[in-house]
């Protein structure tokens, strides 16, 4: 009996032991689930275009209003653009705009083929309205909204009260008043050409060696300091001595150099170099070119003092430079020597008088120095900590009250001012941007070159490439007639022809059959001698299609008739060209479908009669039906047929409904019309494919699809195909039957204008907003529409 309460008692203890181990088991199991769980997937920045949307072009206003809120988003006060939805926003890290000239929406789809990089680079696509204005100049100086632009008036002053002598000092004239990184203070490419600095291109420096230097530096780039001896020689004046030292003052470079000709005056006193020092002296101009060119970065800033003539005598062009004497400037263009600048700033004796001439070395350090000095602090206090001892002033008690600055809106100089570069490159252009962020090139190659050299890709860029536009100028004498050579041909794509109908076959009827598959815009009667035949031509790729695919072989009053596409040089390849807008990234899973055919329990099953001609009822262009009151004429029959046809969204996500999700509805009605074919978007390509797959279905029977051929972003192909000019009355085959030389060298062009696309793309960095636009052609008379193109650049592309 007393052992009953020490069993009970050890079975609560293991009772509780055990309850212990299982909850600690849980608690290890979950902690590991955690662990090894995977993380949801990040989710990338993305653009979307609302379908209700997308048919409408857009201009440049409505592209810049996607350009500002990729760069600025909501944190810097913009909204979402008008017309398009930018995904995940503050993922994107950087924007890049690329303007093809000479190619209209028109032109990508003639040479649809061939541009195969960036039809499939970019899932988004869009009409574009070519603008009457510089559309690089029009990025960058738009204005973003001034109730939500950031303000920048306190980054224009530290203070809005400033000495006289100061605000009126040239330094602050030049330079402002903020500190700023290096890159505010390098020559510009102007000021540079205005000075007689070597530039690659200008007269006088043909025989110089340019350094193997990026396009645009940043404000981490190394300094390097950079100082020259010369001596007179028969030529004039010849390098005896260069030196340069990196951005911590270590020389890196020491070497005397024997001039070419004969040495008429050493220049001791200045120079430091002797006859005797250069006696044994081998080395060239040329081995201390190709020394510098080795041991300078490609993104190294030079500095020196009054740099122009040390770059002289090297005969070396450098892109960047910051020049000491033009930092410390005085009024009318006078400069200071490096030794007072170094004596009143650096604190330091150089050039001294018990040296023998100067040391490069030392030059170098000092003029490295003085520019590290200002930059770190900054133009106005440089100016007022050395306004009385080097330039000879006096801060006055009288204060002047700057007036509140008035902030820039435009998107280049906010991006800026909140420390984001901006570039332009391409051919010479009116841009509304300052020229040191602009590298001119005059080909597409250079151009690619040029943004791909670059050590850091700019937070804005718009690059220019006209190669195409300037091969058209030269070797198309006729634009306009080649673009309709153009129209000529994507109009071919919608048309058939078909025949022989009975004899009297009218043109309605012709029509009523036809618009079974699709919109007719057109249709022609050719009557020969013998047959009638039509030339039919569809609104749309895919009523073209669906006649080839219904219509042909149809039996009319016991006759076969063809139905067949234009045998023309230029439609050789349209099977490839239709198979690759079917497999097109914007048209995945979308499908076309037109309701031919009346209801079921209205249709007959044997024949129906036009005007007494027997028609096969299996044919998606029975037009008339038989009821128990006799047979009805398709005129008579016409309305109630048409109310049978005729398509509503609830019928179709019903009936195809069964094969998956359905996305949207699209149905292309005109106004005052009753839709017979609509455009169906399912939610996967898997949905697409297994409704193309039920032929067998009773469900679509009543029914005839195919794979969405027309980009969704186009109301009808036909759009492509328009101009003000009547070809009526021209021979039609001269027009489109022949492929010419010209037309074969235009595709060679286009082919490189291609892959140079596709670099490009590749070369941006992830998460990049890549645009595309295809400028078209403005014209009163006849504008020619372009096309853009948008995507983010990811990691799988």
């Amino acid at each position: 009996m007393k052992m009953e309460p020490s069993s009970a008692a050890t079975s609560c203890r293991e009772k509780r032991r055990n309850v212990s181990s299982t909850a600690h088991d849980t608690a290890k199991r979950l902690k590991s689930e955690q662990e090894g769980a995977v993380a949801p997937p990040l989710c990338p920045p993305r653009i979307s275009v609302p379908l209700d949307r997308l048919q409408q072009p857009i201009t440049l206003t409505e592209l810049t209003e996607l350009l500002h809120y990729a760069a600025l988003g909501k944190t810097g006060g913009i909204q979402q653009p008008s017309w398009c939805r930018l995904h995940h926003q503050r993922k994107v890290k950087g924007v890049n705009v690329v303007i093809v000239e000479g190619l209209t929406q028109s032109h990508f789809y003639k040479h649809y083929l061939t541009l195969r990089r960036l039809r499939t680079n970019y899932s988004s696509r869009i009409t574009f309205t070519p603008p009457s204005q510089n559309v690089a100049s029009g990025i960058f100086s738009s204005e973003v909204p001034k109730s939500d632009a950031p303000s920048l008036s306190k980054t224009h002053m530290e203070n809005s009260q400033i000495p006289k002598a100061v605000k009126f000092h040239p330094v602050i004239s030049k330079f402002g008043t903020r500190t700023r990184g290096l890159t505010a203070y390098l020559l510009s490419q102007e000021e540079m050409i205005q000075k007689n600095y070597p530039v690659k291109g200008m007269p006088g420096f043909e025989e110089f060696v340019c350094t193997d230097s990026v396009e645009c530096v940043t404000d981490s780039s190394p300094l390097y300091g950079l100082d020259c001896e010369m001596c007179l020689t028969e030529k004039g004046n010849e390098l005896t001595r260069v030196s340069l030292v990196d951005s911590d003052g270590n020389c890196v470079l020491d070497d005397l150099v024997k001039p070419e000709t004969r040495i008429l005056n050493y220049l001791t006193m200045f120079s430091g170099v002797t006859a005797a020092m250069l006696r044994p002296v081998t080395t060239t101009l040329r081995d201390v070119q190709a020394k510098l060119r080795a041991l300078l970065p490609r993104d190294a800033v030079l500095v020196g003092h009054s740099i122009n003539s040390d770059l002289g005598a090297l005969k070396l062009i450098h892109r960047h430079l910051i020049d000491t004497a033009l930092l410390y400037r005085k009024e009318f263009g006078q400069k200071f020597k490096l030794k007072i600048l170094a004596e009143n700033i650096l604190k330091r004796q150089i050039q001294t008088e018990e040296k023998k001439g100067h040391h490069p070395t030392e030059d170098a350090v000092a003029a490295l120095e003085l520019a590290q000095y200002f930059i770190k602090t900054g133009p106005r206090q440089v100016v007022e900590h050395h306004l009385e001892e080097l330039w000879g002033y006096t801060i006055e008690e009288e204060i002047i009250e700057l007036p509140a600055p008035t902030p820039s809106h435009r998107f280049a100089d906010i991006l800026q001012t909140l420390g984001r570069s901006v570039a332009f490159i391409g051919k010479r252009s009116d841009v509304a941007l300052d020229l040191s962020h602009q590298q001119w090139h005059n080909s597409d190659k250079e151009v690619l070159a040029s943004f791909r050299r670059r050590a850091e890709c700019p937070f804005l860029s718009v690059l220019r490439l006209s190669s195409l536009s300037d091969h058209l100028k030269r070797c198309v004498p006729h634009r306009e007639q080649q673009y309709q050579r153009v129209c000529a041909n994507l109009r071919d794509m919608c048309v058939v022809f078909a025949g022989p109908f009975p004899e009297g076959f009218s043109e309605k009827e012709a029509k009523r059959l036809f618009r079974r598959c699709g919109p007719v815009r057109k249709i022609k009667l050719l009557n020969t001698s013998v047959r009638v035949h039509a030339e039919v031509e569809f609104e749309l790729l895919e009523g073209a299609t669906l006649a080839l695919k219904t219509l042909n072989g149809l039996s009319l009053q016991g006759q076969s008739i063809k139905v067949q596409r234009p045998v023309y040089e230029s439609m050789l390849d349209v099977d490839l060209t239709l198979d690759a807008l079917a497999h097109d990234a914007l048209d995945t899973s979308h499908l076309y479908a037109v309701k031919s055919k009346p209801s079921v329990t209205e249709r007959i099953n044997n024949s129906a009669m036009i005007n007494g001609n027997t028609l096969d009822a299996k044919c998606p262009g029975a037009a008339c039906v038989k009821t128990a009151n006799g047979l009805h004429s398709a005129k008579g029959n016409d309305k109630r047929l048409q109310l049978e046809t005729e398509l509503s969204e609830e019928t179709l996500t019903e009936t195809f409904g069964h094969f998956g999700a359905v996305e949207r509805i699209l149905l292309p009605a005109k106004a005052g019309k009753h839709t017979r074919h609509a455009y169906i978007k399912f939610e996967s390509p898997e949905v697409k494919h297994a409704a193309l797959s039920s032929s067998d279905d009773p469900r679509t029977e009543d029914y005839v699809i195919c794979p969405s051929l027309t980009p969704p972003h186009l109301c009808s192909w036909a759009a492509l195909t328009t101009s003000t000019v009547d070809t009526e009355g021209e021979d039609e085959g001269s027009g489109h039957m022949h492929i010419s030389s010209q037309d074969q060298e235009i595709e060679l062009v286009v082919g490189k204008l291609d892959r140079c696309l596709g670099k490009l793309f590749r070369s941006l960095p992830e998460c990049t907003l890549s645009v595309v636009v295809l400028l078209g052609h403005d014209s009163a008379d006849d504008p020619h529409l372009g096309l853009c193109f948008m995507e983010i650049k990811s990691g799988s592309r």
